[in-house]
């Protein structure tokens, strides 16, 4: 969350001015090397996995999980006309609750 916000832990957690301690500075570090250490593809670090830093092959069991959004997604991306017809056309999940609004609006304008 600090990273996110751009604040020091010490602000994050109620105390201070919000401005960089010391330690502020050393958690920020120390977390962006811990960062610099997760495989952008699967969230893992190397030495879970490697018994020589502690790590196991058993870290992790991959598993299998279905998002209903993402497969409407990829269901409606198959709709998008090849060509230019199709370009600049996106997908994206609407609330059913703001999509009703929205055609009732269209239907009912003056």
């Amino acid at each position: 969350m600090c990273e996110r916000y751009g604040i020091p832990h010490s602000q994050f957690r109620g105390q201070g001015d919000g401005t960089w301690t010391d330690l502020d500075r050393r958690k920020a570090l120390a977390y962006a090397a811990y960062q610099r250490q997760v495989c952008q593809g699967c969230g893992t670090r190397l030495d879970e996995w490697d018994e020589t830093h502690g790590g196991t092959e058993d870290a992790y069991t991959a598993i299998t999980l279905r998002c209903i959004g993402c497969q409407l997604l990829a269901d409606k991306q198959k709709t998008v006309p090849e060509g230019d017809e199709g370009h600049g056309v996106k997908v994206a999940l609407v609330p059913t609750s703001v999509h009703a609004a929205l055609q009732y609006a269209r239907t009912h304008q003056h």
